[in-house]
């Protein structure tokens, strides 16, 4: 289980102080984003926090307007969702998107601590092959939506603040369980180890391992692994966001060992996207 429960509430003040420090022109700034500016970014921070209390509060669900057959269309759907929010957003000032971003969040981090972190979340997390997830993973996966979009921000802007291990750890952790479903079609005898190190102010490791019953990540490995990636920390939040591409972050990336079977890795995308 990984546990982020407790760290939303602390993101959360990050953010708001770091929204109140904008310039007018630094909330027009360009993001990893792509189409989106700081502006859109920080409204699509919302529309989550919206969402969630409607959801988990109130039980209100907006139904789709259209057949969801497949992951793609489930994207699509979703891709459509944002847009049409971040559109209707630029009537909000900076000012009052931020203190309904300040005032949202606390409901939002308060209902996460209610959750039962083991039981069944209303919706899969997707993106790892789950086709359901417990509470916990949901939640985790949740953590990972409101850092990264609040580090697009930070990195348009230029101000460090959330790329700490506290808070970094337990992001790359969620990142790092869509893995065995990345490498679900590649073939490796049992007891065949990928290690993934990802480096911030320290490197933290992971161990990918072949099984009997597929592929499984954890934090150690009886053996020593057939092939090791290891990326620094900026390079693997943005990689696995989609914010660069993998042969971009290959530039970046050591790999020894079996290369090839290392870098499937670049593959992970841990965004419905």
């Amino acid at each position: 289980m990984i546990h982020t429960v407790h760290l939303f509430a602390e993101l959360d003040e990050h953010l708001i102080a770091l929204l109140r420090s904008l310039t007018p022109e630094e909330w027009e700034k360009p993001t990893v984003a792509r189409l989106w500016k700081v502006r859109d970014v920080a409204a699509h921070l919302l529309d989550g926090n919206i969402r969630v209390i409607s959801m988990y509060r109130d039980a209100h669900f907006t139904a789709p307007d259209r057949e969801i057959n497949s992951y793609d269309d489930l994207v699509a759907y979703l891709n459509h969702l944002n847009a049409e929010w971040v559109q209707a957003s630029k009537r909000m000032s900076p000012a009052l998107l931020t203190d309904f971003l300040e005032s949202t969040g606390k409901q939002y981090s308060e209902i996460m601590t209610r959750q039962d972190l083991e039981a069944d979340a209303i919706f899969s997390v997707s993106w790892a092959g789950e086709t359901v997830s417990k509470n916990w993973f949901r939640i985790a996966r949740e953590y990972t939506e409101k850092w990264h979009h609040q580090q697009q921000i930070r990195d348009a802007v230029g101000k460090p603040g959330i790329m700490t291990p506290r808070l970094f750890r337990p992001l790359i952790e969620t990142f790092l369980r869509g893995l065995p479903h990345t490498y679900r079609h590649t073939q490796a005898p049992e007891g065949t180890a990928v290690r993934i190190g990802i480096v911030l102010d320290q490197a933290f490791e992971w161990f990918l391992v072949k099984t009997v019953n597929g592929w499984v990540i954890d934090e150690t490995c009886e053996k020593a692994p057939e092939a090791s990636l290891t990326l620094d920390a900026d390079t693997a939040w943005k990689l696995f966001t989609k914010a660069i591409k993998p042969d971009e972050a290959l530039a970046k990336a050591h790999l020894t060992g079996d290369k090839e079977l290392a870098g499937i890795t670049l593959n992970l995308i841990a965004v419905m996207a």
